[in-house]
């Protein structure tokens, strides 16, 4: 017969809470080696611009550098130096960054330094060591955000709702694309998961059995407010989540609603007010470029034009402009982006979940915050949208409604329990065996999209076209730390190059003109602020549409710019940068002030890309002419 201790732990293993423990530790073994397989079978380099622009700035923290970037926009140099009154600052010392917040970079940072990141992009490419470390920090993110959610579910509703929240949100192909991205979403998620239990903790004060004294909610109020002002400082986006806080606050916390409520407010504020100062100070301006994205993508300034701009007119904007981009995107959020929320059926089942009536004054209480917090999200998502989700329709930093997924799940898997009563009530089930196989099922189902996402064909690793690392690297390396160079993708230079990088204004201009027309131009970078060593241009530029975007588009200056050097092999008169290679012609195309690369040796010469499943048949690079340095030679990319 067993000791009464081991009795006492067979029995904890069984039904006590050593059987919580084997069934957290089994589902986080489970997701740990999902990560693995997940990683093995899709990851791939980055294919965003936010990413590549946050790594390249947390290695410049890392590097001592401080919060500078590579990544350098017309619109900053204008306003940097509009604030300061320091003509070609650019030339002097390094450009401070004004279009991320600094949470995520520091954290970044942080890890660059305790791991061995390697940052040269290895000759035979398949992925890119710092990518992979990132990626594998998110999905830890992912796994503690995953250990919050049934946390909550065990405290609103009980374990089993929490459990398969967990497992629905772990089953999420949106999640999973979002953990390998390089984005900040992963922390995101996890703040707000966090903001939910201090919101859950301060109704708790509130039972009438227990009630809690002021030092409680002085506590909790101030965790609220940090919990704020670190999503903000992660995404400025988040700060809007403060208006159904305080609202949530005022209607609920009594009699400590104005307390906790400007306790919230203030901590926002302690952690957001001096990095908002800081921008003022270097911009004039207190978010810096995310403070532009309600005028981006307007009738007036399509697609990346005042990113691109010195001296955007943005007094072209009336409020007809900023109405039309409200509602055209509020309906496409409402028709697309609402109904599937995180990739999942399960967000089908949130909305009805709205209108149950709760005995439990907690759930319904959180079901009203996570409808403020809808409510205010849509017309922020929708005035904030950029060049960046054109680019990126669903992966990327101004998709908002993808942070409340752990909450939206909860209460769409609520719901099923709900009906899975109901239903056990009305037909009778026979078996308990039958609800859990049910539940088996809806679980299964609403993981479907992530599981044939794993199914043959293998997701190519290089996000080509526009981006192949090693040219990229190779590119830039032709330049010295100390010049500047000129690029449609000047992010992929500053992440994969280490250079810095201007982007290609929107004008290339004509200096002989008169008066010379160098406003908005390429001769505004090279004359007024720093000599340009070399000009870059990839597939974002050259495969534009012929005729709708090189010939009749009104911002692809360059397009039409690389098609006469590559076909008709001339540049404009006096054009300071006239050796070409055309090594990766009809791809991409570099033109210097000299033939740099004359000094690599052959044996140095990186192979040619991979070719993709789908490529197209290539050209043979076109001979030079007089006007330019003909091609280098090289290995042909190879056909079909």
């Amino acid at each position: 017969m067993p000791a009464p201790g081991t009795q006492e732990l067979i029995h904890s293993l069984e039904v006590g809470r050593g059987a919580r423990s084997v069934k957290l530790i089994a589902l986080t073994l489970g997701v740990v080696l999902f990560a693995l397989w997940y990683n093995l079978n899709e990851f791939r380099s980055y294919n965003t611009v936010e990413a590549m622009e946050v790594g390249q700035l947390a290695r410049n923290l890392a590097e001592g550098r401080g919060y500078t970037t590579h990544f350098i926009r017309p619109l900053t140099i204008q306003l940097v130096d509009d604030k300061l009154g320091v003509p070609a600052r650019i030339s002097k010392q390094p450009h401070p960054d004004l279009a991320n917040p600094p949470l995520y970079p520091a954290i970044l940072a942080g890890l660059i330094k305790a791991l061995p990141f390697r940052w040269e992009v290895p000759r035979s490419f398949w992925t890119y060591s710092p990518e992979v470390w990132i990626a594998i920090f998110n999905q830890v993110l992912f796994l503690a955000a995953l250990f919050l959610t049934f946390q909550l579910g065990a405290k609103l509703f009980d374990e089993s709702v929490g459990a398969v929240a967990a497992i629905v949100l772990a089953g999420s192909e949106v999640l999973w694309r979002f953990s390998i991205s390089g984005l900040s979403t992963m922390l995101a998620l996890l703040i707000f998961l966090c903001l939910l239990w201090c919101l859950v903790k301060l109704d708790e004060g509130l039972r009438e059995e227990a009630p809690k004294g002021r030092g409680y909610f002085v506590g909790w109020g101030l965790a609220t407010g940090l919990c704020l002002g670190l999503g903000a400082l992660t995404r400025y986006s988040f700060a809007w989540l403060a208006v159904p806080v305080v609202a949530f606050v005022l209607m609920f916390i009594r009699p400590r609603r104005w307390l906790v409520a400007g306790l919230a407010v203030l901590g926002l504020g302690l952690l957001l007010g001096p990095w908002m100062a800081r921008n003022y100070q270097l911009s004039g301006t207190f978010f810096g470029v995310p403070g532009f994205a309600a005028s981006q993508d307007t009738l007036p300034f399509p697609g990346s034009r005042i990113e691109r701009s010195f001296e955007p007119p943005l007094d072209r904007l009336s409020g007809r402009d900023y109405a039309r981009k409200l509602f055209a995107n509020t309906t496409e959020i409402l028709q697309d982006d609402l109904p599937r929320i995180g990739g999942s059926l399960v967000a089908a089942f949130f909305l009805p979940a709205l209108f149950l009536p709760y005995r439990n004054r907690l759930l319904s209480r959180m079901r009203w915050f996570l409808l403020f917090a809808l409510l205010v999200f849509i017309p922020v998502q929708a005035l904030g949208r950029t060049h960046l989700t054109t680019d990126s329709p669903v992966i990327n930093t101004e998709n908002l409604l993808v942070i409340l997924a752990p909450g939206v799940f909860l209460f769409g898997v609520g719901l099923y329990f709900v009906l899975i009563e109901h239903l056990q009530t009305v037909v009778k089930l026979p078996l308990v065996e039958v609800k859990h196989l049910l539940t088996g099922a809806f679980a299964l189902l609403a993981c479907l999209p992530l599981l044939f996402t794993l199914l043959p064909p293998r997701t190519f690793p290089i996000a080509y076209p526009p981006y192949y690392p090693p040219w990229i690297q190779e590119t830039a390396r032709f330049l010295k730390p100390d010049e500047l160079m000129m690029s449609d993708m000047p992010w992929a230079v500053a992440w994969y190059g280490d250079r810095d990088c201007v982007w290609t204004p929107l004008f290339i201009g004509n200096p002989t003109s008169n008066p010379p027309d160098t406003r908005e131009s390429f001769y505004t970078v090279y004359d007024e602020h720093k000599k340009v060593s070399g000009l870059y241009l990839t597939p974002i530029t050259t495969n534009a549409r012929f005729v709708k975007e090189m010939l009749q588009g009104r911002d692809n200056a360059w397009s039409r710019f690389s098609l006469g050097v590559m076909v008709y092999t001339n540049l404009p008169p006096r054009f300071p940068l006239r050796d070409a290679r055309l090594k990766y012609v009809p791809d991409q195309l570099f033109l210097s002030d000299r033939p740099r690369w004359q000094a690599i040796p052959p044996a140095e010469e990186l192979p040619p890309r991979p070719q993709t499943e789908h490529e197209m048949s290539r050209l043979a690079p076109l001979p030079g002419a007089t006007n330019i340095a003909p091609a280098i030679g090289g290995p042909e990319l190879p056909g079909p």
